[in-house]
């Protein structure tokens, strides 16, 4: 039982057969839930991708484990083979942790809801949501409590918006999209012109497109474009805190971790992965998959399939030997101070000879 439910059991074949993969040794074993491999129990089924927690392998209580196809080093329990072990493992924790039900049925009767607002089959809207003119909600979507959606913004089929999240007007949002919570699609975007000592506001007049399977974390911004559009096209996640600012685009299956921050402008390739607290000036490019180190300060623009470190961000290598460099900064300073009391000396000495 787990929260009151019982919980699902199969056959270590039966879950090979719904993943895909192919099984080593006692086949019948019987599997009941899923681990991590250090706190793994009998009858638990874990995983190994990365080859640093084979060690590991040897005192797990697991009854079976997933590991990648091109493993030359078979473990001793039941196994079963993948072409890829990591998303093995998902997929039988998807068997055993079905997503919850979090909505009741239907619209609750405080939300908010405009006449010409269009709302498809099934979608559950909680408490307080407020829906503006012309919104349009496709089937089976999800807004949970407190949420606010402007005029003539659109969003997908099954998509879900967690509590507090804002969207504003003339935003479009594709299908499969989850939102967390507290997240704003469509604030202003950062625009003043200077003119006789003052800052005069640029009015954003475009708007945010999110395209299908994206995911934001919790307290994402996304501004909206001065004119066009500022983009997330399909595929890509954002972490908690990541500032998209306007104008911006955002290649396909794209990824940001958290507290990352893109000016205005700037456009991002496909399948480019971003680490934590990266800082990215505006009006610049970054090619399709193109890995950026956490914390690195992005400057200038980056080649595809190129990776940086530091700031401002360099290639890793070079980076590398330039952070060694200033880690020994403190010893060559006292060589050269002993170099140059030798000099003072030889020159000395030939000065007394001449």
């Amino acid at each position: 039982m787990k929260n009151g439910r019982k919980m699902p059991e199969y056959t270590l074949a039966e879950i090979a057969g719904k993943i895909g993969g192919e099984v080593h040794g006692d086949a019948n074993i019987r599997i009941r839930g899923t681990a991590e491999i250090a706190n793994a129990q009998k009858g638990e089924l874990t995983f190994l991708a990365n080859p640093k927690y084979r060690a590991q392998l040897k005192n797990t209580r697991a009854s079976a484990v997933i590991i990648d196809a091109q493993t030359t080093q078979t473990p001793s329990l039941p196994h079963i083979k993948m072409p890829d072990a990591y998303f093995g493992f998902l997929q039988a924790f998807l068997l055993f942790n079905q997503p919850k039900q979090m909505l009741p049925a239907g619209i609750h009767p405080t939300a908010v809801i405009h006449g010409t607002a269009k709302i498809g089959s099934d979608v559950r809207i909680g408490a307080h949501v407020y829906l503006g003119r012309g919104v349009a909600i496709g089937d089976r979507s999800e807004i949970f409590p407190n949420c606010v959606i402007l005029d003539d913004s659109s969003i997908g089929d099954d998509c879900r918006l967690y509590p507090l999240v804002s969207v504003r007007e003339e935003c479009q949002i594709g299908n499969r999209v989850i939102i967390h919570n507290g997240a704003v699609i469509g604030c202003d975007g950062f625009g003043f012109a200077p003119y006789q000592g003052k800052f005069h506001k640029i009015p954003q007049a475009g708007k945010v497109v999110i395209e299908d399977d994206v995911e934001l974390g919790a307290n994402v911004t996304i501004d909206l474009s001065t004119m066009g559009e500022t983009r997330i096209c399909q595929g890509v996640k954002l972490d908690n805190l990541v500032h998209i600012a306007h104008n911006v685009i955002v290649g396909k299956h794209t990824v940001m971790a958290a507290q990352t921050g893109v000016s205005g402008s700037t456009a991002i390739g496909e399948n480019v992965m971003i680490g934590g607290q990266v800082g990215v000036v505006g009006h610049i490019s970054i090619g399709d998959g193109a890995r950026i180190s956490a914390q690195a300060g992005v400057t200038k623009r980056i080649a595809p399939g190129k990776t940086v470190f530091g700031s401002p961000a360099r290639p890793i290598f070079k980076a590398r030997r330039i952070e060694a460099t200033l880690n020994e900064l403190p010893n060559m300073r006292k060589r050269l101070a002993i170099l140059e009391q030798k000099l003072a000396k030889l020159e000395k000495e030939n000065n007394r000879q001449s």
